[in-house]
């Protein structure tokens, strides 16, 4: 049985700054949990689960803790709506630098939805694009929305967080910049290298970051739709311009 202790702290990771203060985050669900064991194992302090995910899931690395609970605790633990068979208390990853020579980077700006942030770094680890850079007034890579969003790829992509006009400055590369009034993604070569941008689910690209981008493009459209979700965008473009 679970301490009403262990309960509150594994409560508290649902917030930002606990997790800041532990440098822990929450992973929940079967295929979730399962990646972050074949990628990170040595990050996951421990694991709560019920009996028949244990039953299924005998080898584990064994540095690994695991509590076996029962449903209702499980459902005390968790942060989604309805909890499903496991949760795992993970280290943050470290990612200090990314390098963008002979790499795609995607750049997030102001990226505020936690769908949308998880989602598009799902996408971009489908493409094998590995690294993402945020603005510092994006979603927080490890709220729980986000992690659950990811479904595993937070442990392939690398993801920092920067004052992203200051970095993309620095950055000796073309930057694609994903806008209404940008050329049809259909006319652009496929890459290889590159910084692609997108902004804002409500207002796009900040303007200070458009005046240093190489190029604006945009995904030309025969319906009625005023736009399209960031997330979505962001996928159709990386598929696009993924060599």
């Amino acid at each position: 049985m679970l301490s009403k202790s262990t309960v509150k702290y594994i409560q508290s990771l649902g917030h930002k700054k606990f997790r800041d203060e532990e440098g822990l985050f929450l992973a929940e669900g079967p295929k979730i949990v399962k990646e972050l064991i074949n990628e990170i194992p040595a990050l996951i302090q421990s694991i709560y689960c019920v009996e028949d995910w244990l039953a299924e899931n005998r080898n584990l690395p064994e540095q690994i803790k695991v509590n076996v609970v029962s449903e209702s605790e499980l459902e005390r633990l968790s942060q989604l709506t309805v909890p499903n068979k496991v949760l795992a208390v993970v280290k943050k990853i470290n990612t200090h630098t990314i390098d963008t020579k002979d790499k795609i980077t995607i750049a997030l700006d102001t990226i505020q939805d936690p769908g949308n942030m998880g989602t598009i770094i799902r996408t971009a680890d489908w493409f094998g694009i590995d690294q993402v850079v945020c603005s510092t007034d994006s979603a927080e890579i490890y709220n729980p929305k986000v992690v659950q969003s990811t479904m595993g790829s937070i442990a392939r992509v690398k993801v920092i967080y920067t004052d992203l006009k200051e970095w993309m400055q620095e950055q000796n590369v073309k930057k694609y910049a994903a806008a209404l009034d940008g050329d049809d993604i259909k006319t652009i070569e496929k890459i290889k290298e590159g910084i692609i941008i997108i902004g804002n689910e409500s207002k796009g690209i900040h303007p200070d970051i458009l005046k240093i981008v190489s190029e604006k493009i945009t995904i030309s459209k025969t319906g009625k739709a005023e736009s399209l979700n960031a997330a979505v965008a962001a996928g159709i473009i990386m598929a696009q311009l993924r060599s």
